[in-house]
């Protein structure tokens, strides 16, 4: 026994024989909605119609999100004034375009012992931006990396 409801049928209690009949007299489609409900529910629908009008919702779901952009801009621990302004107004061009900057300064080699310099320099490069962006995680080291991620201010 089984529930059967749709749009040209009349709701009721049917034996499965039956409700394949009305689902087949009509040219459609019969669908179990709820097997855990007693007893189960099938609804008498076009099958292939409502994939398409779901895979339709999925993809306006999908063109209608907002794709995060992550673009990466490195330093290192001894960068000049010249280059960090260099790439300073990258990075406000970047989160004026709406997209996440991640900011890295590379270590090599013995730079490794100028950890405090690489952290100045994101914080400086976070003070800079403070206008366009806001910090999203503060300067972490990573292995041979310290890294800084940083979101464009919501207009």
């Amino acid at each position: 026994m089984v529930r059967v409801v749709g749009d040209n049928v009349t709701v009721g209690i049917y034996n499965l024989r039956e409700a394949l009949r009305i689902a087949e007299d009509q040219e459609l489609d019969l669908v179990e909605i709820s097997p855990s409900a007693t007893p189960p529910v099938c609804k008498v629908i076009d099958y292939k119609k409502f994939l398409y009008e779901q895979k339709k919702k999925q993809k306006e779901i999908k063109a209608k999100s907002a794709k995060v952009v992550v673009k990466e801009i490195r330093l290192g621990p001894n960068t000049d004034d010249h280059d960090f302004n260099f790439k300073l107004k990258h990075a406000r061009k970047f989160l004026e375009d709406g997209a996440k900057v991640k900011v890295d300064v590379f270590f090599r080699g013995r730079s490794i012992v100028y950890k405090d310099q690489g952290e100045i320099i994101l914080l400086r490069f976070a003070t800079e931006l403070e206008e366009v962006g806001k910090v999203e995680r503060m300067p972490k080291l990573e292995g041979k990396r310290m890294i800084m991620i940083i979101t464009p201010k919501s207009k």
